[in-house]
């Protein structure tokens, strides 16, 4: 089954109940699909990958959103609260992420197997992780890499420093 058929299914689903945040969710991704799908120089079908797409980025916003209402306090509770029902709801529909443990052995594996030993490689390195074929967070990649490859180069003191 299509997610966009699995969409459909729940839709109806939710109609026949009532869960009115079910819906609206569910509304939402086939608006942001069609706005998607309306885009200057969009050529392709609507598939899966579409949905992915269109998923992953409203997810990601909601995500930045959330976290600007929850900053909000008690003004903020009941958005944050819907915006983490959709995230949640939505999320299924996504491939899970690697977690910190398995990234940072994706991280040292591609450092040892580029011979990055200077922080000048870490776009290099953040490249090829995300190219990897592995659902990573590009956050969490990045800030592992930094830390990586700083460990690794030591820079010795000027001898400005020294005096």
């Amino acid at each position: 089954m299509t997610i966009q058929e699995q969409l459909v299914a729940d839709q109806k689903t939710a109609m026949k109940s009532g869960d009115r945040a079910t819906l609206n969710v569910i509304r939402q991704i086939q608006s942001e699909v069609s706005v998607a799908k309306a885009a200057p120089g969009f050529d392709g079908e609507v598939d899966d990958d579409l949905y992915l797409a269109s998923i992953a980025a409203y997810v990601k916003r909601m995500g930045k959103a959330r976290s600007e209402y929850e900053a909000l306090g008690e003004r903020g509770r009941e958005q944050a609260e819907k915006l983490t029902f959709e995230i949640d709801y939505l999320s299924a529909y996504l491939p899970t992420k690697l977690d910190e443990a398995a990234t940072r052995a994706l991280v040292d594996q591609t450092i040892a197997d580029l011979g990055a030993d200077d922080p000048k490689m870490t776009g290099r390195v953040i490249g090829t992780v995300m190219k990897s074929g592995q659902e990573v967070d590009g956050k969490l990649v990045a800030r592992l890499v930094n830390e990586a490859l700083s460990c690794l180069f030591y820079t010795s003191p000027s001898p400005r420093d020294l005096n």
